[in-house]
């Protein structure tokens, strides 16, 4: 039943993109929904295909038998070779672009955020990144994703270094949005309208007043995110209630906005006060939205963080498709590792010299009161404190003119040979990650119909789609009349049939074709 959704979100857009063999036995078409239907069954990896009845799933893309592992993952390494994962991405974006989530009279909302897959290899040279779920520095690699409010993703780009997300989001994101016609590109800043073109909400990683200046002056794109630093407090008789309707339940926001300057620059700044008495800061360089948006936009940022921890758990997110490195642009310039090598153990050692003052101050206090024996014993404790400090000192000065002899920034290829970062092979993860996010779409665009039957919509319509992936149906074609009726056996209760039953009057009004032939889809259920 999942079919009809994965080709409405162009899973077979590949075949105009990717070359392929006409001799193969298995066809681009089955090994593109194998993949897709493997994915949907939560079967993790390729290797899982031996524990999977391929028999059974072959019949679901109209074959004896799904490919063994072995043929699935060269088929992999053909498509990826081809290095066509971004054009097949962009011609998806193209496609979804008409029925992109907006709340606010059409305007273009996207959300962007980075993922880190930890890497646990030997052969890749990776950069160390900070892992927030660890708490740990851990070589790794990042994919940053644009979603629409709705949790839908849209686009992927993978990072090859240490590239902050206004790095990504200038050299990558927003090329691609002008690319496919989701925002135009504007020669003369100064005669474009005052409207912007795109909203982009992230969080305080790309938190940098003259990123966000330059998004506006060269392509009229707002931003929505967190402000930093805030260090005074607004009185609370400043908020004013906002009344916000979610699923059918009500509740009350406090909110006020103000103007906050900074290099004789207006932006505005919104304020949430909580229960508690905090108060959540939010900075936005969109002229006219109402707050309340504004407001509502930057909490949304979670259902992208809900994408994510989704992924990880359903479709096995951080998984590495092929193994091998790349070779990173030798020109690219790095932050010096033997600067940040210095760098930070002048660091610790000035927290551990702050720590030996703080210990030098109190024996100070402690002495007032005393005996001349006891002060003689304290006074040697000080003198070898007071040497202490200063040797620290002298090490620290020894390090800072260390430092100084580097510098801070070098070329990748002017680093040690050993040492020089590579990056994990990336078109095959690209393809198996826009198969996923095909999947995912097709996946909510279930979910949102047989919600519509369900009085927990929320909780269950994602449990129910699961259900009937793993429900057993029977597949009957009639050659004669052109058709492939898919009779799907009941569900556990009679709520989840009649949800199904909503679902099945969708997919036959659908008139979905069956990839490959003429025969038309029919769907029924043996509980109507």
């Amino acid at each position: 039943m999942m079919i009809p959704a994965l080709l409405s979100q162009g899973l077979l857009k590949s075949k105009e993109i990717y070359k392929y063999e006409d001799s193969y036995y298995y066809s681009l078409e089955s090994i593109i929904l194998t993949l897709a239907i493997l994915a949907l069954c939560r079967v993790k990896n390729i290797e899982q295909i031996k524990n999977v009845r391929s028999g059974e799933i072959g019949r679901l893309i109209g074959m004896d038998r799904i490919p063994e592992s072995k043929c699935l993952r060269d088929k992999v390494h053909y498509l990826a070779k081809q290095n066509k994962a971004t054009q097949w991405n962009e011609e998806l974006m193209e496609l979804w672009k008409d029925g992109i989530t907006d709340h606010t009279d059409g305007e273009l909302i996207l959300y962007v955020d980075g993922h880190v897959s930890i890497y646990n290899g030997y052969k890749a040279t990776l950069a160390a990144k900070y892992i927030s779920r660890q708490k740990l520095c851990l070589s790794a690699t990042s994919e940053y994703w644009v979603n629409d409010g709705d949790s839908l993703p849209y686009m992927v780009v993978t990072g090859e270094l240490n590239e902050k997300l206004q790095e990504i989001i200038i050299h990558q994101i927003i090329p691609q949005l002008i690319k496919v016609g989701y925002i135009k590109s504007i020669e003369d800043p100064l005669t474009h309208p005052q409207t912007p073109q795109c909203t982009l909400v992230f969080d305080r990683e790309a938190y940098d007043f003259d990123f966000f200046d330059k998004l506006w002056d060269q392509y009229r794109v707002a931003i929505i995110t967190y402000r930093k630093y805030v260090k005074d407090k607004w009185a609370d008789t400043d908020f004013e209630p906002y009344e916000i309707i979610d699923n059918e339940h009500k509740s009350t926001m406090q909110i006020c906005e103000k103007d906050y300057e900074r290099n004789s620059k207006k932006y505005r700044e919104i304020r949430k006060l909580g229960t508690s008495g905090h108060q959540t800061s939010i900075i936005t360089t969109h002229p006219t939205m109402n707050i309340l948006y504004i407001a509502l936009y930057m909490f949304n940022r979670w259902t992208q963080e809900n994408f994510f921890k989704y992924m990880m758990a359903n479709y096995n997110f951080d998984q590495i498709i092929e193994y091998g490195t790349e070779s990173i642009d030798p020109e690219i310039k790095i932050v010096n590792p033997t600067y940040k090598k210095y760098n930070n153990q002048i660091k610790k050692l000035r927290e551990k010299l702050s720590r030996r003052k703080a210990h030098l101050y109190q024996f100070t206090n402690d002495q007032t009161e005393l005996t001349i024996d006891e002060q003689k014993k304290m006074d040697i404790k000080k003198g070898a404190i007071v040497a202490e400090i200063q040797q620290m000192k002298e090490q620290e000065k020894e390090l800072i003119n260390l430092r100084s002899e580097q510098t801070y920034h070098i070329k990748l290829k002017d680093m040690p040979t050993e040492q020089q970062y590579d990056k994990l092979k990336t078109q095959s993860k690209l393809v198996i990650n826009i198969i996923k996010m095909i999947c995912y779409r097709a996946e909510t665009a279930v979910a949102n119909i047989v919600s519509e039957a369900l009085s927990s919509k929320t909780d269950e319509k994602r449990m129910l789609v699961k259900q009937i992936i793993q429900t057993p149906a029977d597949i009957f074609p009639d050659y004669q009349n052109n058709t492939l009726t898919v009779t799907i056996h009941s569900m556990s209760n009679q709520r989840y049939n009649q949800a199904v039953q909503k679902l099945i009057e969708v997919l036959n009004e659908a008139k979905a074709v069956f990839p490959g032939t003429e025969l038309l889809m029919l769907f029924k259920s043996t509980a109507s």
